[in-house]
């Protein structure tokens, strides 16, 4: 009777399994459906899904060859990389393709580490090329069944048998670090789970513990002696006092396995709760380190109260530094998403720079050093504050470190430079944060203080928009008018609760596995943002929006912008009082600052992407003809790009360029840079315009 009462609820467990999971796979697939009618309907999807390849929404898979411009500057971990991603042969391409049919299945990696995964696959396709490893493998699956089902009473009988033992043996030990290396490149992919494959999962626990209680219940009524006796040993198990349970559910451990720096040896770590609900919350520390890099954090604290995370991947002996910012709702995450091969930060550290990343303030974590500051305070500021307040501080660190490192690094120091200065910074910004150093810089010279940059290199700035489509437009009108009634109830703008960023990072994952609905979801967001074609569900992606924290933006930010467009200048804000702007500025108007391009006496490059809807190349040119008016060392060149291919799109002719630019600055310890008089300048100008 026990036995046919097992077999009836093992039959009908399964059949309930299989019926849930038909039925949600159908509805999934009507949803995907009906976004992919949708997504036929909508204008302009063929020019938003252009560069995005079958609606996948995720970077196009190859293996990334070593650029022209990392011949001879490669590093031993890229060179390392490179030897795995290129084959020499010419079937490489097949096994590519095959390799990749292979990982639909699995589901799609994060924008992240793309040369991450294309050094796996590749690495695998040079294993194939030996014939006997290729049979070896071939056999192993055809033996796996049987090794698997011999397997399970093994490890049934040896988990029994080393119960209750506290100590790692070594067999144990060393099946651990055969398994090292396999352990070490899951954690650099993106493994988490969609919203779809978290309700699989939820489905298959609810239905287990059903019928589990199900059949524990059936087994109680048909052996009632047995269930006397674990009645009894519960009761006595009571009465012995119950163990020590942290009451937060939160606060549960496991011990994991994890490596030092120094150590090959696994070490323990102990494994939050949190971790279960599966979410990707890698930070790019995480990133640089899985990579194989080297990271350092610096805390940097604003002249107003505000914690700035200054990111640094260190050649400490380096006198070629450069510094990356990053736009508007983004971070330092952006200079690396790339991988190894393809992301700005890795290439510069190759080519020799210390390499700095910078963030700006505005996270949802509110990092300030007043811990009991309201968020309507925390979120007052503009692009003023980005330009004024957060950059002087980061490259003010910037000095102190490199000078310091030099001076206790090289010997005769202090004879071989005559400046306070031995190194050269160059500036690397992207869209906001190009409207941000251009502001430092014009602000340090008024303020006749040294910048310390040797040459800007400026990826789609803004400053000027007033050549924008109607979304802009009505934006701007909406910002200018309503920013009163508006800026006491939306201080900033993110997503308010963990809950609902965790919802975000999980759909993030569902729109890849979902081609239709990824399609549909990244039309509408380019319809918001004027058109646009980047890959906004990718980055959408990326690890820095988490259920712990991300870059938010604060309201004044957009209504700053509102004001450049809407007065058709590079403005600095305009508080809305003449009284507060005399106080601030010395004027009843905001500081126009294109007025002041005479004072940039550093080279600066301008790139514009051709497809680029946020920031039209019309609008880059701007700033160029009134740099070249005010006599300014400007450069020019457009790509065909869209915004955000700046920095998240795997392209190798915007690396040569930057790497390009940036070789042009030399080093020479007699000459610091950004030094030249404000009065020197003038007359330069003057005596040009003569």
């Amino acid at each position: 009777m026990q036995r046919l009462i097992d077999h009836v609820l093992a039959v009908t467990k399964e059949s309930v399994k299989t019926f849930t999971y038909e039925s949600l796979n159908n509805v999934v697939r009507l949803i995907n459906g009906v976004s992919a009618l949708l997504l036929t309907i909508l204008p302009g999807n063929s020019s938003i899904l252009e560069g995005i390849h079958g609606w996948e929404l995720r970077p196009a898979f190859r293996g990334p060859r070593l650029p022209c411009w990392m011949e001879d500057g490669v590093s031993s971990f890229n060179q390392f990389i490179h030897e795995l991603a290129v084959e020499p042969n010419a079937s490489s391409s097949v096994e590519y393709s095959s390799q990749e049919d292979v990982d639909e299945n699995i589901g799609p990696m994060s924008p992240l580490l793309q040369s991450s995964r294309a050094s796996r696959v590749s690495s695998f396709t040079r294993q194939s090329g030996n014939w006997v490893h290729l049979y070896r493998y071939i056999f192993s699956w055809f033996l796996f069944p049987i090794k698997f089902m011999l397997g399970i009473p093994l490890y049934l009988y040896g988990s029994r048998t080393t119960s209750g033992s506290l100590q790692s043996s070594p067999l144990r030990a060393t099946k651990r670090l055969q398994s090292l290396k396999d352990h070490f490149v899951q954690r650099a992919t993106d493994r988490r789970r969609g919203v779809v494959e978290d309700l699989h999962l939820a489905i298959e626990i609810i239905i287990e513990t059903v019928f589990g209680f199900v059949h524990k219940a059936a087994h109680c009524l048909l052996s009632p002696i047995g269930t006397f006796t674990e009645v009894v040993k519960w009761f006595f198990s009571c009465m012995s006092g119950p163990e020590d349970v942290p009451a937060d559910g939160s606060g549960v451990s496991v011990p994991t396995d994890t490596l030092s720096e120094n150590d090959p040896m696994p070490r323990e770590r102990q494994t939050s709760f949190y971790h279960s609900l599966n979410t990707d919350a890698r930070t790019c520390q995480d990133v640089i380190r899985e990579l194989g890099y080297p990271y350092e954090a610096l805390r940097v604290v604003t002249n107003d109260g505000y914690i700035l995370l200054l990111e640094r991947i260190p050649r400490r002996d380096a006198r070629k530094v450069v510094y990356l910012q990053h736009g508007v709702f983004d971070s330092s995450m952006g200079w690396i998403s790339n991988g190894v091969v393809g992301s700005p930060a890795f290439a510069a550290y190759d080519q020799g720079y210390d390499v700095f990343l910078g963030n700006f303030r505005g996270l949802v974590s509110r990092e300030h050093v007043d811990g009991n500051i309201s968020p309507r305070q925390y979120w007052r500021y503009s692009i003023n504050e980005h330009g004024t307040q957060d950059i002087p501080v980061i490259i003010q660190k910037i000095h102190e470190i490199k000078v310091s490192e030099l001076r206790n690094s090289q010997a005769g120091f202090e004879e071989e430079c005559e400046s306070d200065q031995p190194y050269k910074l160059c500036a690397i910004s992207h869209s906001l944060g190009g409207a941000a150093v251009l502001m430092y810089v014009i602000t340090q010279r008024i303020e006749e203080k040294p910048h310390r940059l040797s040459r800007l290199i400026l990826l789609s700035p803004a400053g000027f928009h007033h050549d924008s489509n109607i979304v802009f437009m009505v934006m701007e009108y909406v910002f200018l008018v309503l920013s009163p009634l508006l800026m006491p109830f939306v201080p900033a703008f993110y997503i308010p609760t963990r809950f609902f960023r965790m919802l975000v990072n999980k759909l993030a994952r569902d729109f890849h596995n979902l081609p239709a609905v990824g399609g549909l979801v990244q039309t509408l967001i380019s319809y918001v943002v004027g058109g646009d074609s980047s890959n906004w569900v990718g980055a959408l992606g990326l690890s820095h929006y988490n259920m712990n924290d991300m870059p938010a933006v604060s309201f004044c930010v957009p209504l700053h912008m509102a004001q450049i467009k809407h007065r058709r200048k590079f403005i600095m804000f305009d508080y809305g009082s003449a009284a507060t702007n005399m106080e601030v500025y010395g004027s009843p108007q905001p500081l126009d600052l294109g007025e002041y391009y005479l004072l940039i006496d550093i080279p600066v490059d301008l790139v514009a992407g051709q497809k680029d809807n946020v920031i039209r190349p019309s609008m880059v040119r701007k700033h160029y003809d009134l740099m070249t008016d005010a006599g300014v060392d400007v450069s020019y060149n457009e790509f065909e790009y869209a915004h955000l291919d700046f920095t998240f799109s795997h392209r190798e002719e915007l690396l040569t360029y930057v790497m390009s630019r940036l070789m042009l600055v030399g080093y020479s310890t007699k000459q610091p840079a950004g030094q030249k008089s404000l009065r020197n300048r003038r007359n330069e100008v003057q005596s040009s315009s003569h």
